[in-house]
């Protein structure tokens, strides 16, 4: 098992990696509670919800609840059912939720977890490769139907319990999905260690060794960062490389038709295409997606309003005063935070799209 010790401002946790983690949860609890309300999805319910109750054998008052899979529950209505549900569990102040499942139902059940009473601890138990972003740095959320984690907060989980073996069973989309967030860890870090991922074929069945090795780099990279700016007032900023495109593609196509990963990678093309522009420089372009395409990432996307995914882009958390600040990159390894302005948005969106379609 390798562990990593992420401390902020708010909170000091451990991120625990390694396998069979989930018949062990009772090892890595500092402290006891007196109720544990469990928040899965209804394909890992069948998987994995037993073995990490069998986990919890010292806990006598455990409750669980089940939401459909997919990004379409991280919604009010599923946030408020929950809500409905830890009260009628008899979950209190001295409780405890355990998300087990993606980064949907991380983001989901921490938000339960940081407004259910004023706040409660959560962990954080990732099933997908994804998550090991979205599990690491303390923001929770959920969508509106205008954008992409529009209501959250951030809350720091107790700890991140990420068994490898779950990793096993998931589907190539989603492994593409993580991937996608481990290249973009890799393109932002200096030094740059995109040529390492570059090599990468997202391929059944795992090679745990090297996902361990990307894993860890990845959350390495995400927790030397949130360190030093838990609150996304400045270099955090840089972990939304590829996400301003990235959200508005799920929200225009509608939150599950590609993946959350799927569309951080088309944003990351898109963003470094803008790059080029920008800053006149040559970054791996055709690189990215050539590896995209080896790898069977969705380039071709449905006709799609520009004037559209530009009012989304301004929706965007990150925007201010009606102007969309991207993340860009100097070069590899080295990100920074520009305002683009609508026309030139427009242009570029227009060329990159047209570079889609005869990709």
């Amino acid at each position: 098992m390798q562990k990593l010790s992420i401390k902020t401002s708010t909170n000091q946790y451990q991120v625990m990696i390694g396998s069979g983690l989930r018949f062990r949860v009772s090892d890595f609890l500092t402290r006891s509670y007196s109720s544990i309300l469990i928040v899965t999805d209804s394909n890992i319910e069948e998987l994995y919800l037993h073995d990490v109750i069998a986990g919890l054998s010292t806990f006598t008052n455990i409750n669980y609840t089940v939401v459909p899979a997919g990004e379409g529950s991280k919604n009010s209505r599923v946030y408020f059912d929950i809500m409905t549900e830890a009260i009628q569990s008899g979950l209190d102040r001295d409780g405890l939720i355990i998300a087990l499942g993606g980064g949907m139902i991380g983001d989901l059940a921490g938000f339960v977890a940081a407004t259910f009473m004023r706040g409660i601890d959560f962990i954080q138990m990732p099933t997908t490769i994804l998550a090991h972003d979205s599990s690491v740095g303390g923001k929770v959320a959920i969508n509106h139907p205008e954008g992409k984690n529009l209501i959250g907060s951030f809350y720091p989980p107790q700890a991140v319990i990420y068994d490898l073996d779950t990793l096993q069973t998931l589907p190539l989309t989603e492994m593409r999905s993580g991937y996608a967030e481990i290249a973009k860890h890799s393109m932002i870090h200096q030094p740059s260690f995109w040529q390492d991922i570059s090599k990468v074929k997202i391929r059944l069945p795992l090679n745990e060794d090297q996902l361990m090795q990307d894993l860890l780099r990845g959350i390495e990279v995400k927790a030397a960062i949130v360190e030093q700016d838990e609150r996304e007032s400045n270099i955090r900023q840089y972990l939304n490389f590829g996400h301003t495109l990235g959200h508005a593609l799920e929200a225009e196509l509608g939150y599950g038709r590609i993946t959350h990963g799927e569309a951080v990678a088309l944003g990351m093309l898109f963003a470094i295409k803008v790059s080029e522009h920008v800053f006149n420089c040559s970054l791996p372009y055709t690189e990215f997606k050539e590896w995209l395409k080896d790898n069977h990432y969705p380039i071709s996307l449905p006709a799609l309003s520009k004037q559209h995914l530009l009012t989304r882009m301004k929706r965007d958390k990150k925007a201010k005063k009606q102007t969309i600040q991207f993340v860009l990159l100097k070069e590899l390894g080295q990100p920074t935070i520009e305002h683009i302005e609508d026309q030139h948005m427009l242009v570029w969106l227009e060329e990159f799209f047209r570079e889609l379609v005869s990709f």
